[in-house]
């Protein structure tokens, strides 16, 4: 397969994009398998590190996604460049990729990874759910008898119990919101933290159906109607950015001063 090949399939999982360059390398990288280059929206391939086309195509959907990310979404003012709206973008282009031969899902595939899938999802990820939702019962049980004794149930929780506060209410909020444990307990309390019960139950049900919580994640913002960018919400940012250079700069300025005075103590 050469990269007008790749560059083909990519287009077939979405061909309403801004042109882009796909380039193979011809080299080995310890380090990557692919870059993108927004600037020039060039994708490179270290085509050399591949020694079957399956995990190319991989890399070359995982660049794709980047090319979508900076081209057609209005990316976040971030370092990061695998974001949530990143990954939203790549899983939904590798759901695309599965559906029309295009890659083939190893995980789904071969028989130890489904093996070992089903046994995590029911002996660790389910009986941790349901651990946890039984402890949210105890903390819930623990509160009442606070209240009874007009004792502060914030003070149990760190004293006694040794366990932060913003966990506890986490807790108690999925056996409260009576999430299913099925979907594990860090995606429960993502259902947790949904106040409308109708949106409660449609994203727990995307969890059940395999999405991803990047692409929950993402979904539950756009039902939201928050933009990524707003012109408030950078002028927010670049007065966070400004403030702490600000207090960087008089840290760094207070530890020249300290250096300098040591060294003029060893003189």
């Amino acid at each position: 397969m050469n990269q007008d090949q790749v560059k083909t399939l990519l287009l077939e999982l979405n061909s309403d994009v801004e042109d882009f360059t796909l380039i193979f390398s011809g080299k080995v990288s310890k380090k990557v398998d692919g870059l993108y280059h927004p600037e020039k929206q060039e994708i490179i391939i270290h085509n050399k590190n591949f020694t079957e086309e399956n995990p190319l195509v991989y890399t070359a959907i995982h660049e794709f996604a980047h090319h979508i990310q900076f081209t057609q979404k209005e990316a976040e003012i971030t370092s990061r460049s695998h974001t949530v709206m990143f990954w939203d973008i790549f899983h939904k282009l590798l759901i695309e990729a599965e559906e029309k031969g295009i890659y083939q899902n190893l995980f789904a595939t071969d028989e130890r990874f489904i093996n070992l899938t089903k046994r995590i999802k029911s002996d660790y990820l389910h009986k941790n759910g349901s651990l946890m939702k039984e402890f949210g019962k105890l903390l819930i049980e623990a509160l009442d008898l606070c209240q009874q004794n007009h004792a502060n149930f914030e003070d149990y929780v760190d004293r006694e119990l040794g366990l932060n506060r913003t966990a506890a209410k986490s807790i108690m909020k999925v056996y409260a919101m009576d999430v299913k444990p099925e979907i594990g307990f860090d995606n429960m309390k993502i259902v947790a933290g949904i106040k409308e019960e109708k949106q409660r139950k449609v994203v727990e049900h995307s969890f059940e159906e395999g999405q991803s919580p990047d692409m929950v994640k993402a979904a539950i913002k756009e039902s939201k109607g928050v933009p990524d960018v707003t012109l408030p919400r950078l002028e927010s940012q670049k007065k966070r950015l400004e403030t702490s250079m600000h207090n960087l700069q008089q840290k760094l300025a207070d530890i020249e001063m300290q250096i300098d005075d040591f060294k003029h103590e060893q003189e």
